[in-house]
């Protein structure tokens, strides 16, 4: 399935528009745990288990969204948007939102 940000997709011709589609995951980032294994993830530097868990969700999101597709028929997502939020209370929770419009190509 072509997933893309842009409204057409290059040499297809969108012959049907089946609908928004969007897919959601959340997951506990465990900050605490993590601020006590080293400084630099409360000190602004880059931190690879949050991009590991960032990339990890921003996946499930698309992959839920592309379900939710092929569901209405939809051979490809035009005009995806991805939303990121970071939320909660004693232990932060990132939540990530991927949105588009289901269409039929040829």
């Amino acid at each position: 399935m072509t997933i893309t940000t842009t409204s057409s997709i290059e040499g297809k011709k969108i012959v049907r528009y089946l609908g928004i589609v969007t897919g959601e995951a959340v997951i506990g980032t465990k900050l605490f745990d993590d601020m006590f294994r080293g400084i630099r993830g409360i000190s602004g530097g880059r931190t690879s288990k949050y991009e590991k868990d960032l990339f990890a969700a921003r996946g499930l999101a698309i992959k839920d969204m592309e379900s939710s597709a092929k569901q209405l028929g939809a051979n490809a997502i035009v005009g995806v948007d991805l939303d990121y939020e970071a939320f909660g209370g004693g232990e932060p929770v990132l939540m990530v939102i991927a949105s588009g419009t289901a269409v039929e190509v040829e």
